[in-house]
């Protein structure tokens, strides 16, 4: 993975169809795509369950892009290996997950990925200041985890303006995940973030039988956020 800072549209397998995620992706990636974002949920640091390491090993063979895997679960560090093999490029544990968030970070470059770190949105930003040079991305939450089509908190556009600021010329990525669609997009692309993770406003209108919805989805989300960049 080389590093830019382009605008990246990161659609969450979340909204896809769960029965025919293979082609979901294909169809996705097809469609303009630029990484695959794949929600991990536990049940206990957030109040929802979806994948294993299981399921994102079976997927990555359909993924050419980049996978994206986000862990909204809670201990983190003894999954690491598991998701290693399973194929994940990109690796995000929240801060909140415990509390040797260094040592995670360091496990999961350990491991060959790249390094994510998550925070909630009653997290300040200045939580990452220490840990910046182990970062390869930092994931602002603009809704609270656990459930897709929530709405964006708009207050968290100033924790971007912030972490773009504490950034500099370090190469990570800022990537914002909830509530994301043309109308927000240009808020956080204008205040720093360059990977957008987006849900049921990719996925909204098509299917894999009919994915041209999935590419203007794409597009219309990609052309805002670029204008405002």
């Amino acid at each position: 993975m080389s590093f830019d800072r382009n605008i990246k549209i990161a659609p969450s397998i979340l909204a896809a169809d769960f029965a025919d995620f293979g082609r979901e992706i294909q169809a996705v990636e097809a469609e303009g795509a630029d990484w695959i974002h794949v929600d991990v949920m536990d049940g206990h640091f957030v109040p929802n369950l979806t994948f294993g390491p299981p399921l994102v090993k079976a997927i990555r063979r359909h993924i050419k892009t980049v996978m994206d895997v986000h862990l909204m679960i809670s201990p983190v560090d003894q999954y690491i290996d598991a998701y290693a093999d399973a194929g994940a490029d990109i690796l995000t544990a929240h801060i909140e997950a415990g509390p040797h968030t260094h040592r995670t970070l360091q496990a999961i470059r350990g491991a060959g990925m790249k390094a994510g770190l998550a925070l909630n949105p009653g997290t300040s930003v200045e939580t990452v200041a220490p840990l910046l040079d182990l970062c390869d991305l930092i994931c602002i939450m603009t809704v609270n985890p656990g459930f897709g089509g929530q709405s964006f908190i708009e207050s968290q556009i100033a924790q971007v303006v912030r972490l773009r600021e504490m950034i500099g010329d370090r190469p990570i990525h800022i990537e914002i995940d909830g509530g994301v669609d043309a109308k927000t997009a240009p808020l956080v692309s204008a205040a720093g973030a360059d990977v957008l993770v987006a849900g049921s406003a990719v996925f909204r209108g098509g299917s894999v039988d009919n994915p041209s919805p999935y590419g203007e989805n794409i597009q219309a989300i990609r052309t805002a956020a670029v204008a405002a960049a």
